[in-house]
């Protein structure tokens, strides 16, 4: 049980909750939220956005029956944290990054822009963001000091540079990561994509986000959510 810092609007449908959940955890992971006792029955996976000294930090985008809970929640309210769960993001021996988000897809790659800049200062970071709005998500990037490039409206794999020499993160929908890699995967085969599925438990027991690869079927929760894109972009 964790209790609430802060739960600000920052755009159409996305907020931004502040909890004071202490626990250690990595870029790319994420933990099964409720904020309420029986229904909905299930809790809802959500991306850790950051996390700081004051505790680990969410961004969500109002979807369903829980966000729109979520949304309605207040500073000092409980709300139960499961996780975190997943395998999150490796950025040993990288020396040139590019993180490519889109929509709500945005949400761990803050995290992981964070966590790059702060072990590797003098690495090279271009952040591409693609939204249908502006938003205030965009200014907490852009206060990074990364090479931030956002596009409004369109594609926003339209504006990334193929580049042997970088390593590709994404999140996003699921069209929009095998546009990147096919863009890419003549120059690289650096690039992991980071999954979205529906979840029931976040630790593998269900195989409810089941998700097929070249070796076969895996288990977003337990062996994602980050994959590289060639095992499941695969032909």
């Amino acid at each position: 049980m964790a209790q609430i810092i802060s739960n600000e609007r920052m755009g159409d449908d996305l907020y931004f909750m502040k909890t004071d959940e202490q626990a250690s955890c990595r870029p790319g992971q994420f933990y099964m939220v409720r904020g309420w006792e029986q229904y909905p029955l299930l809790s809802r996976p959500i991306s850790i956005f950051d996390r700081d000294e004051e505790g680990t930090h969410f961004l969500y985008r109002i979807v369903g029956e829980g966000t729109k809970i979520l949304s309605k929640m207040k500073k000092g309210d409980a709300v139960t944290l499961y996780g975190p769960y997943g395998n999150g993001f490796s950025f040993e021996n990288r020396s040139k990054v590019a993180f490519v988000g889109g929509g709500i897809g945005t949400a761990p790659l803050y995290f992981g822009a964070k966590t790059y800049r702060e072990n590797n200062p003098d690495g090279k970071m271009i952040v591409h963001l693609g939204f249908e709005e502006n938003n205030r998500v965009i200014d907490r990037f852009k206060a990074l000091g990364a090479d931030v490039r956002v596009k409004i409206g369109g594609f926003v794999t339209d504006e990334v540079q193929a580049s042997a020499d970088t390593t590709y993160y994404a999140c996003g929908p699921e069209v929009m990561m095998k546009v990147l890699y096919e863009k890419v995967k003549k120059c690289t085969d650096q690039v992991y994509v980071s999954m979205e599925k529906r979840m029931a438990c976040g630790v593998g027991a269900c195989l409810a986000c089941t998700c097929e690869t070249r070796e076969g079927n895996r288990r977003t929760c337990k062996e994602g959510p980050v994959f590289l894109a060639s095992e499941v972009f695969y032909e």
